[in-house]
């Protein structure tokens, strides 16, 4: 149940962008830009990482949407609890291993980050661009599972798939944008 009551009990993300838009629409920006945008990161892995630092976060909605959005470009749908369980075992690309320690660290222990993580990631071949990728998908995940969880928002996992639809299609988060007061698609249906 949403902690916002002028929303109701039912509400979802883009119910709380609708109501904020003064605040969302420059957040959607960012995220069109980060998880869209170009990358030595493949779209696919930047969802990863949003699934995968969503569940250390335990923040369900966050989780089951990215989860699904990563697998709709093709991750393993079971690869994400896998790597909660361990990196090492998980089956994914030695390249990403470094990667995947690196937001575990500093989703759970921001603090403790330590130049030797770093560093394995540039040894598994990722440049700059990639690092600061990886950290502000990790940065931005960790702040959207708090906002969801301050406010309270939930969802059935059928809307997983339903928002997922609408971020693996071509308008990514600029779709979402257009659904906001104002906008180009503002009163069109979320799904």
């Amino acid at each position: 149940m949403t902690h916002l009551p002028s929303l109701g009990d039912e509400a979802v993300l883009v119910d709380v962008f609708r109501r904020f838009p003064e605040t969302a629409g420059p957040l959607l920006d960012y995220h069109q830009v980060l998880l869209r945008g170009s990358s030595p990161l493949s779209v696919a892995q930047r969802e990863l990482i949003a699934a995968y630092v969503s569940a250390l976060n335990s923040c369900q909605y966050c989780h089951g949407v990215h989860a699904a959005t990563a697998a709709a470009f093709g991750v393993d749908e079971g690869l994400v609890t896998a790597l909660v369980a361990d990196v090492d075992s998980a089956p994914v690309g030695a390249t990403m291993k470094p990667v995947l320690h690196l937001a575990r660290t500093l989703t759970l222990t921001p603090a403790k980050v330590r130049d030797s993580e770093v560093a394995a990631v540039y040894a598994a071949g990722w440049d700059e661009r990639a690092l600061h990728d990886a950290v502000s998908v990790c940065a931005l995940f960790n702040f959207m599972n708090r906002l969801v969880e301050g406010l309270g928002i939930t969802a059935a996992p059928d809307y997983y798939q339903t928002s997922s639809r609408r971020l693996a299609g071509a308008a990514g988060y600029a779709g979402l944008r257009d659904l906001l007061p104002g906008q180009h698609g503002q009163g069109s249906s979320p799904s």
